[in-house]
């Protein structure tokens, strides 16, 4: 039996620009196939939750412009249970928003919340560690997260630093973002470090508690509009509050000054799929340690690129190493795998050229 006090908000506002150009604006990773599996990253999130959480209980805060897309791709989920933000301000707002409603429909609401672009093996265990979760949440006023154990020294990713405590679920010393490579070599020899998955689990009113204690403007900004969430008037209620709220992540505004946050280490395979090079991490290679999504991808001489080109013309690689090549109907980006980070600026540049058309 699903338990009828467990929630989902599915985090999919995103434009995961570090994509581009197969991930547009207008039509964002998190709505694409980008590994070829079959399903698009948000329908494979869906449907990991919807086997141990009601399918009514769970929800998709995406951004205005991809309401009508989220209810192409997720045909089961209810209307309603999409919930459009005017515009971006980042995932405490995101948070927020989705606590305050949660918090009218049930007060016992013990909610997950995750992104929707993430790639996750081994469906049992994350079953089994979402879990353990929400039990130790439903008996605890805790914040907790997924920490995924690190397999080497990534600069990409945020650390959570944890007190080697008896059973399974450790309290939190600290938080640190994307340290530069000796620091991110000194966590790992540690070996109280995790990597910060995104994922988090609470009773929806620990963590409105948390956001009046130490993000007062954001809880004070929903309080004075709570009366209209629910009704037809949320969405111009909606508005108002989010023109007031300054941008910032939850890990900044409340998850790094909270004394009751606690970590889940866990064994199941994860992957941000943050960049093209998580992609080719995670696409089978050939003997050069290529990764390409096409058939019609030939390459020569050629050893650790990923190779990414939905068109049905021949695409041949020679003589490159450690290279991006992304290929689409709009736009052909190549450059070297280790300037992947530059892609935004890379697009950018293009807006500045061409104006909106080809992001």
């Amino acid at each position: 039996m699903k338990n009828k006090n467990h929630y989902v908000a599915i985090m999919a506002g995103g434009v995961g620009s570090r994509f581009w150009p197969m991930s547009k604006s207008s039509f964002p990773k998190q709505f694409l196939d980008i590994l070829n599996t079959g399903s698009t990253l948000i329908q494979a999130t869906f449907e990991r939750f919807v086997s141990f959480i009601p399918e009514e209980n769970i929800f998709v805060v995406t951004s205005q412009e991809y309401v009508s897309i989220v209810q192409d791709q997720l045909p089961l989920l209810p209307a309603q249970n999409i919930i459009a933000e005017p515009e971006r301000k980042n995932t405490a707002a995101c948070i927020a928003y989705i606590s305050f409603k949660l918090n009218k429909i049930n007060p016992d609401a013990n909610l997950i919340v995750a992104p929707s672009d993430h790639l996750i093996g081994d469906l049992d265990l994350f079953t089994e560690s979402c879990l353990k979760a929400l039990e130790f949440t439903s008996q605890h006023q805790a914040l907790v997260t997924l920490g995924i154990k690190p397999t080497h020294a990534n600069t990409g990713y945020g650390y959570i630093q944890y007190e080697n405590s008896q059973g399974e679920v450790h309290p939190v010393i600290r938080f640190t973002e994307k340290p530069h490579r000796e620091l991110a070599s000194k966590f790992l020899s540690e070996g109280n470090y995790l990597w910060n998955s995104g994922i988090f689990i609470w009773k929806v009113s620990d963590i409105l508690d948390s956001f009046e204690t130490y993000a007062s403007q954001i809880f004070q900004i929903f309080l004075d509009i709570i009366s209209f969430l629910n009704t037809p008037h949320e969405s111009q209620a909606i508005a108002y509050a989010y023109e007031n709220i300054s941008p910032i992540s939850i890990d900044y505004a409340v998850m790094e000054k909270a004394k009751n946050v606690f970590i889940i280490p866990v064994d199941f395979s994860w992957n941000d799929l943050g960049t093209w090079n998580s992609a080719w991490e995670n696409f089978q290679k050939d003997g050069a340690q290529n990764a390409s999504n096409n058939q019609n991808t030939i390459l020569v001489d050629s050893k650790g690129c990923m190779v990414h080109s939905n068109e049905k013309k021949v695409v041949v690689i020679g003589g490159l190493e450690d290279m991006i090549v992304v290929n689409t109907p709009e736009a052909l980006l190549i450059c070297k795998k280790e300037n992947e980070q530059q892609i935004k600026e890379y697009v950018a540049r293009v807006k500045e050229i061409t104006g909106e058309l080809y992001i």
